[in-house]
């Protein structure tokens, strides 16, 4: 599913489930030597998709270890992220010279639980669902709330990399559209740790509902290169295959058959 919402330069893998073949090296097992069982198998399978991601760039992986704020560190040369949630897990991977940075995050296609909505947006952005909502029978098999933290999620993970610092959910202004885009304004409050003077002041990603998950995703493309429309405002939604027409939503299980969703999973904002 996620290959729908990421451009051809970015290698990813998937999974539904915990393949038995999964394992980790030492150095990762320790990571997670204290963690309950539910954390020990997301943690796996991430690293298992994220080793099959990075075979796909013809990168023979070692650990795949945890930087500052729960970042994956990569190889050399390599951008990434790694989403987890229960029944789904998956990791894209990048060359420097095609992406600067990628953000992916999955949620559950279900509402947020009470409260939360409030905290993580802005009233602009409450109103937009609001209308997102009311558009008729189709766009309320999406979990509206729900695909809006997801984007967020998404942005943190690509703003951390590229920035070094924190960003809150309320520093981030996200316009969603029902074609399967959405456009970021990014509201800092602190200055950037990176040595860029410019951090970016903008995103735009896409996103994907199915098989009951809302997945979002965010590719930076680098200065140069072959992916340098990945990042652009108005990249145009997975038309060929997402299940996406323009000023309409098609929810699409794995098979691309219309679907009504199903609740999965969800959890806090943490580290890959």
């Amino acid at each position: 599913m996620i290959e729908q919402i990421l451009p051809a330069t970015v290698a990813c893998a998937e999974a539904f489930t915990d393949p038995p073949s999964g394992a980790l090296f030492p150095q990762e097992a320790a990571i997670v030597a204290r963690a309950v069982e539910k954390r020990r198998r997301e943690f796996t399978t991430g690293r298992h998709c994220a080793r099959i991601a990075l075979g796909k760039l013809g990168v023979t992986s070692g650990p795949v270890l945890v930087g500052e704020r729960g970042a994956p560190r990569w190889p050399p040369g390599i951008v990434g992220s790694i989403t987890h949630c229960d029944g789904y897990r998956a990791a894209a991977v990048a060359r420097v010279g095609d992406m600067a940075a990628i953000g992916l995050d999955a949620e559950p296609n279900d509402p947020l639980p009470r409260g939360v909505l409030d905290v993580v947006s802005h009233a602009a952005e409450r109103a937009r669902l609001a209308v997102l909502a009311a558009a008729g029978p189709t766009p309320r098999l999406v979990a509206w709330d729900r695909l809006l933290f997801s984007a967020k999620e998404s942005v943190y993970k690509a703003w951390f990399p590229l920035t070094g610092r924190w960003l809150g959910f309320k520093e981030a202004d996200v316009t969603i559209e029902p074609d399967g885009t959405f456009t970021v304004r990014l509201l800092p409050t602190a200055p950037s740790a990176s040595p860029s003077p410019s951090p970016p002041t903008s995103f735009a990603g896409r996103w994907l509902v199915g098989g009951g998950l809302v997945l979002t995703a965010i590719a930076v493309a680098a200065a140069t290169g072959p992916g340098a429309l990945a990042g652009a405002a108005g990249a145009p939604g997975a038309d060929a295959g997402g299940g996406f027409a323009r000023g309409d939503v098609q929810v699409r299980d794995r098979h691309g058959h219309a679907e009504r969703p199903r609740a999965r999973c969800g959890r806090p904002r943490t580290g890959q």
